[in-house]
Order: C-alpha cells, then sequence, then structure tokens
C-alpha cells in the first residue's frame, strides 16, 4: 500500500486541531501564559507535544515491523472508529466548557500557591541549592510547562489516535501534520489566553472530532491492504 505524505500531513493536522482545540492542555497553556512569560510557556508546551507526537508517530511506525502490515491496517481502523465514537459521546454528554476550565484553573492555582510559599519560607542561597539538576540550567517555568503539558497528554486520546495514523499512514506526514497543528493550537493558547478558552465549545469540537475519525475509519476501511 502506497503510503502518501500529503495523506499523511492532511489527516494528521485536522485530527490534532480537533483533538487538540479547547483540550486540558489547551487551557493550561492558556492559564499559564497569563501568569508567567509567554516565550517561556510557549517553548516549554511545543516542546513537549512534540516530542510527544514524534514518539507516538515512532511507535506507529514500528508497529507494522512487528505485526503483519494486515493487521495494524485493522487496528488503527478499529481505533479510528473507537476514537469517533468516544469523541462523539464526550460531546454529547457534556453539559456545558465552564466545568473544564475551573479545573484546570482551580489546580494551577494550588500549584502556582504552593510554589510561591515554598519560595517564601527559602532564602536566595539555599533555594539555589534546593533546586532540581535541570533547572540549574533550564528556567523552572519552561520545565513546569513541558511536564505538565507532556503528562496531560500522555495516554490522551489524541496520542492513541497519533500512533494509529502513523500505523496506518506515512509516518513523515503524520509527524509533519502533527507538528504543524500542535503549533498552531499551542500558539493560539498562548497569545489569546484564557479568554480564547473560555469562547471554545470544546461540545462542537469533540463532535465534528468525532465524525472526523468516524470519516478516518471508513476511509481506512475501504482502503485495499498489500
Amino acid at each position: 500500500m502506497a503510503l502518501s505524505v500529503t495523506q499523511g500531513f492532511t489527516k494528521s493536522l485536522a485530527m490534532t486541531i480537533l483533538s487538540e482545540i479547547g483540550d486540558k492542555t489547551f487551557i493550561a497553556a492558556a492559564i499559564l501564559a497569563m501568569r508567567h512569560p509567554r516565550r517561556l510557556v510557549l517553548t516549554g508546551c511545543l516542546s513537549a507535544l512534540i516530542v510527544m507526537t514524534i514518539l507516538s508517530a515512532v511507535v506507529g511506525w514500528a508497529a507494522p515491523n512487528l505485526m503483519s502490515r494486515k493487521l495494524t491496517h485493522h487496528v488503527a481502523t478499529l481505533l479510528f472508529f473507537g476514537f469517533g465514537l468516544w469523541s462523539l459521546w464526550d460531546g454529547f454528554r457534556q453539559e456545558g466548557d465552564a466545568e473544564e476550565l475551573d479545573e484546570v484553573e482551580k489546580k494551577l492555582d494550588a500549584d502556582f500557591k504552593g510554589a510561591k510559599a515554598t519560595s517564601k519560607d527559602k532564602g536566595d542561597d539555599e533555594k539555589k541549592k534546593s533546586r532540581p539538576f535541570l533547572s540549574q540550567f533550564f528556567s523552572p517555568i519552561l520545565l513546569k510547562a513541558f511536564s505538565i503539558t507532556f503528562f496531560g497528554e500522555w495516554g490522551d486520546k489524541s496520542q492513541l489516535a497519533t500512533i494509529g495514523l502513523a500505523a496506518n499512514e506515512n509516518p513523515i506526514g503524520v509527524v509533519l501534520g502533527g507538528i504543524l497543528g500542535q503549533t498552531l493550537c499551542t500558539v493560539a493558547a498562548v497569545m489569546g489566553g484564557k479568554s480564547l478558552a473560555s469562547q471554545i465549545s470544546e461540545r462542537v469540537v469533540a463532535i465534528f472530532g468525532g465524525f472526523l475519525f468516524i470519516v478516518f475509519g471508513i476511509q481506512s476501511l475501504l482502503s485495499p491492504v498489500d
């Protein structure tokens, strides 16, 4: 089966945008950008998303080498239909977008207050000594943005969908499309702030995303496998 870079790129771009717009990591990036320098937040969040996209694509690319192309094709098809139904279920059962926004904001508020209280109790010299090794070389804000985004995406629907897409499409196209989609979403979150996150209807995005996954599933089901 000839794997088109353009097809993988287009599918990955559309999937990434519809999966990431308005989700928890999007909201977290928006709130972090209101409290910290946008450059650091953007760098941390985007770095985590790029690493996650590449790792997911590598796993998806390696899958056909561990099992037959026919089997991975059928698994990817099932994943597309499964994620489509999952997204539609999430979209139709959501009562409002404010709850998730409040939940993420409260969690970040608690972390922010805890870090602030800790910094007050320590002197400058003692604080430097107690910093983790990595924070001696990287900004703590950048590391915080990276860790929140990376672990927030780990095992998420978008990560699993990227693995399935890379197993069924050209992995280079999937990586390029995923990175572009992540860049657009992260820049929008950081520049737009919380107001943008609160105005986006995650319910509508989830429904559109669900239909998109089902379309991918139908297209994959009808595609021949060599």
